[in-house]
């Protein structure tokens, strides 16, 4: 085993199992920690979609069911660390550049035509994703992907999404919205020594109290109707049945294309780097060695299972979530049961369609706040990589700022084309290679992928740190490499069960 942070301050550690009525409470306060990030994905693509709100409610309600079975097939037979899953933002921008693409299918609403085009994507790159987990190529390449690498990539998840238009619409109810983020800090920096509720749900109770000011200012006309932070209280009432149990392929059979595929994996790609970040931060705090080699395959090799479900389900995608581990560092709960149990009471609340509903009720101004803090925490969980690394090295403040820069300057341009079809152009006048370059598949994918500020910035950074000269120590693998548990130290669950049968089983032999 290698060197571990202290377990001191680990209240219940990743093996122990505390009362059941006590892991209810802890699981669901797990859960409730990153329920204000599994409900922004949804209702960003079901706004991009133009989704209708009854449907919304129940795509909300399956992006729950995805999180908690996800979890548990992680906890279970991935990494078994007490991780939670939910829905990416890393895969949130190629998701976005699909569903805002024009496509249409036969007989189908469009927004419906988008998300079978965005499932279709998923199950692709997710496929691969497998591979690259169980083949083992992630266990390989952990020497590229270096703190350096990591740290950018990981903030440009959230610095991708600052101009989202709940943030930065001209119309936008600005009171609801500094509201909003204002409770989140007061919660959240300010109250959190008074008390374990403020400390655990700073973002649950800003947006609750947010919800209440404006639901109240709403019934008395204070908020008139047609003020995005307007709330129609019809929409809570109007449930059609008390249960929803979501079924794969709810929503038709996914359409594949493979521009969208590509753009989607380069998502999938910075989603493998967030989770490697993650599984080191989950083990760090939990008081345990470094993830090995062979836990981190098998982890990535089950993200990309959950997100093959996710993808037959109709939702957006599943990743490790940093919200969680902030969650263990806050109350010491590293229990993996905890987690597990955490999972069961979210498959609950995803089934019972009033909390969809509810959920969708939710004001723009009011996601806006919350997304102001929810992306700049996820900028802060990348940045703090770079504590492994030299910051005195000039290398490394070049790599990390060319990236970041980059990262954010060339989806810029990209985004102010007219579509793909102005870059097929362009492409196409390319000496020599105009004929190649400027076909659909490679200007839609070029597109996708140049759009997509993570997968621009991790391309850069990885290029950049295994190419300039630095020393391991500088680049921050040293400390990695220290911190490392041994490889036999990860039991699979194949392993698991070999074990058990063979301990089960009686000897072949003819002694007896």
């Amino acid at each position: 085993m290698g060197d571990s942070e202290s377990d001191a301050l680990v209240e219940y550690g990743i093996e122990d199992r505390p009362p059941l009525g006590r892991s209810i409470l802890l699981g669901a306060q797990h859960y409730l920690t990153m329920i204000g990030a599994n409900i922004a994905v949804p209702l960003l693509l079901a706004s991009a979609m133009g989704m209708p709100t009854d449907v919304t409610a129940k795509f909300i309600g399956t992006f729950f069911v995805v999180s908690g079975i996800a979890t548990l097939a992680q906890t279970t037979f991935g990494n078994r660390y007490p991780i939670v899953q939910g829905a990416p933002f890393s895969m949130l921008a190629p998701g976005l550049a699909i569903v805002t693409t024009e496509v249409a299918v036969s007989g189908l609403p469009a927004w419906n035509a988008k998300l079978l085009f965005l499932q279709g994507a998923i199950i692709t790159a997710a496929i691969v994703e497998i591979a690259i987990g169980y083949f083992g190529l992630v266990g390989k390449i952990r020497e590229y992907l270096s703190p350096v690498v990591v740290a950018p990539v990981v903030a440009l998840i959230g610095l991708s999404l600052f101009s989202a238009p709940q943030v930065t619409q001209a119309a936008n109810n600005w009171y609801l919205l500094l509201l909003t983020l204002g409770l989140i800090v007061l919660f959240s920096q300010y109250l959190d020594r008074r008390s374990p509720v403020f400390a655990l749900f700073p973002v649950l109770l800003g947006i609750a109290a947010a919800w209440i000011i404006a639901a109240v200012a709403s019934a008395t006309g204070l908020i008139p109707a047609g003020d995005p932070g307007f709330i129609d209280f019809e929409r809570v009432t109007d449930v059609e049945s008390l249960l929803y149990v979501p079924l794969p392929f709810q929503w038709g059979m996914p359409m594949f294309k493979a521009s969208f595929a590509v753009g989607m994996f380069a998502g999938v790609l910075a989603s493998i780097i967030e989770s490697f970040a993650d599984y080191h931060a989950v083990a760090r705090i939990s008081g345990v060695g470094a993830p090995s080699k062979r836990r981190i395959n098998h982890g990535i090799g089950m993200e990309g299972l959950a997100n093959v479900f996710s993808g037959v389900m109709g939702t957006g995608g599943s990743t490790s979530y940093s919200e969680n581990i902030g969650a263990i560092g806050l109350t010491g709960v590293a229990s993996r049961f905890v987690v597990q149990v955490g999972a069961v009471v979210m498959l609950v609340v995803g089934v019972v369609p009033f909390f969809g509903q509810l959920i969708a009720t939710i004001p723009d101004p009011i996601v806006g706040g919350l997304y102001v803090a929810m992306f700049g925490q996820i900028v802060a969980v990348g940045l703090a990589n770079l504590k492994y690394v030299d910051l005195d090295s000039s290398r490394n403040l070049f790599i990390v700022g060319i990236a970041l820069f980059a990262g954010m300057a060339i989806p810029q341009y990209i985004g102010g084309l007219e579509g793909y079809s102005a870059l097929q152009t362009g492409l196409a006048n390319v000496p020599l290679f105009g004929s190649i370059l400027g076909t659909e598949v490679v200007a839609r994918t070029v597109f996708i992928v140049g759009g997509v500020e993570m997968a621009v910035g991790g391309f850069i950074a990885l290029v950049l740190d295994n190419t300039i000269p630095g020393t391991r120590e500088e680049r921050g693998l040293t400390d990695w490499a220290r911190l490392a548990e041994d490889e036999g130290d990860f039991d699979s669950a194949l392993d698991r069960a070999r074990d058990r049968w063979s301990r089960e089983s009686p000897p072949m032999s003819g002694d007896d």
